[in-house]
């Protein structure tokens, strides 16, 4: 069964569509077999990735610790598809012996923890779970014990300041000195994507975009009457009938030219009405990956079987500047390099343009390069420092001001993509025309 929802799962991302020519829909997996996947492709990662990310970033063993309900940010991403947190107090250890040695991913549990993890702990032999611990590491002896504590990714800092505590109390003198950041090794396990784990990806994100385009139709908004509250909500529910959490409320808002104010879209209180554009922004979780779209919509007026072609103008401006963005992605370029060269084009090139672009994968707003943030279009200390990497992923999110008849427009993308080292691809295609409502 596996095999053949891998092979289904290529055929499906083997063709990139325009949002407005999506292919035949496509369902979401049952829930056991998205268990089966996201256990599977997690064995992947551990014996194929793994391995390489601790020799690069020279860290022979990695410890992670989290108590039940409070996990580590890192942690959660290693849990087998059936344990929903940690239980009790759970330790992982990774230790790479090197020399071409296979990895050792060891419990320090009573039980294992899923087909990675296989206990280390006898608790009748051995009843502190602290000792045990510090015996395993003992044993190994490595020449570096790395810890998830960070200053700028919230989600490598996962150890509680209580764990760290009593994880330093428990070792040895001569082991303190060998306790690193796992920082490096922490977000590239985060944001490295693996060739199997693209067509699952890529579905992901077809997903997305179909509930789009179906909250998106006349079969959900009856004009005169749905407003942005409505559709805020159907898009929230629509989601959770495919059993699809979103990790951020929905938002629609409207933008419209007679606005005192336009180019300011409001999103409370307003029912959708004809010349209406509308904006969704709207994020799902599919096999444990993360998706983030913003696309628009708009209302026809009496007589209009197309969007106005200042509309249809300001779209295509924005499509440019993703163009212009995407193409600084190249290896080893900060973000804060990327975000400044892409801003200084798109306003040689006559645009107006706001740049706010993330890694995602595992986690929404994933750990990698910041290529800018809305209220800060300019180099950013921390994350805009951190260079960019081949197989990762990003939201490519931005926005830009048409301005024509003295009336402005701000046409807000995002777009999920893929940087495999020599360029970028979007996962299932980008938005070039608008969805059409009648």
């Amino acid at each position: 069964m596996l095999k053949q929802m891998i092979l289904l799962a290529n055929l499906a991302c083997c063709t990139v569509f325009s949002v407005n020519l999506l292919a035949e829909n496509i369902s979401p997996l049952p829930l056991k077999q998205r268990a089966e996947a996201v256990d599977n492709l997690l064995q992947q990662r551990v014996r194929q990735l793994l391995p390489d990310l601790m020799q690069q970033a020279d860290i022979d063993m990695w410890v992670l610790i989290s108590r039940e309900y409070n996990e580590d940010p890192i942690l959660k991403t290693f849990l087998p598809s059936n344990w929903l947190s940690a239980r009790r107090r759970t330790i992982l250890v990774i230790h790479n012996p090197g020399n071409g040695e296979n990895l050792e991913t060891l419990a320090i549990a009573r039980y294992n923890v899923g087909e990675v993890f296989k206990s280390a702990w006898n608790p009748e032999q051995q009843p502190n779970q602290w000792q045990r611990l510090t015996e395993v590491i003992t044993e190994r002896n490595p020449g570096s014990i790395a810890i998830n504590q960070s200053q700028d990714f919230a989600q490598t800092d996962g150890i509680t300041a209580t764990d760290k505590e009593l994880f330093m109390a428990a070792l040895p003198d001569n082991l303190k000195n060998k306790i690193v950041s796992a920082e490096p090794l922490a977000i590239s396990w985060l944001e490295k994507r693996t060739e199997a784990e693209l067509p699952y990806y890529r579905n992901a994100v077809k997903l997305a975009h179909q509930i789009i385009a179906e909250g998106f139709s006349n079969k959900v908004i009856s004009v005169g009457e749905t407003t942005t509250e409505d559709l805020q909500w159907w898009f929230r529910e629509r989601a959770a009938k495919e059993n699809l959490p979103v990790w951020f409320h929905p938002s629609v808002s409207v933008q419209r030219l007679d606005d005192p104010q336009p180019g300011h879209p409001r999103s409370t209180g307003v029912t959708i009405q004809p010349g209406d554009l509308l904006h969704v922004d709207f994020g799902i979780t599919y096999l444990r990956l993360n998706t983030d779209t913003q696309q628009h919509a708009y209302v026809l007026k009496e007589g209009e079987s197309d969007a106005p072609e200042a509309l249809k103008q300001a779209l295509a401006n924005a499509n440019q500047l993703q163009d212009i963005l995407t193409k600084q992605f190249e290896e080893a370029r900060s973000g804060n390099d990327i975000l400044l060269a892409a801003l200084e084009e798109a306003r040689s090139e006559g645009l107006k343009p706001m740049i706010y672009t993330h890694p995602i994968g595992y986690y929404g707003h994933g750990s990698g390069p910041t290529i800018g943030m809305w209220d800060k279009q300019h180099a950013i200390p921390g994350g805009g420092e951190y260079p960019l990497f081949s197989n990762t992923a990003y939201s490519i999110e931005l926005n830009n001001k048409t301005t024509f008849e003295d009336k402005t427009i701000t046409i807000m993308l995002e777009e999920d993509a893929f940087f495999d080292g020599d360029g970028v691809s979007y996962l299932n295609g980008r938005q070039q025309s608008f969805h059409l409502i009648d």
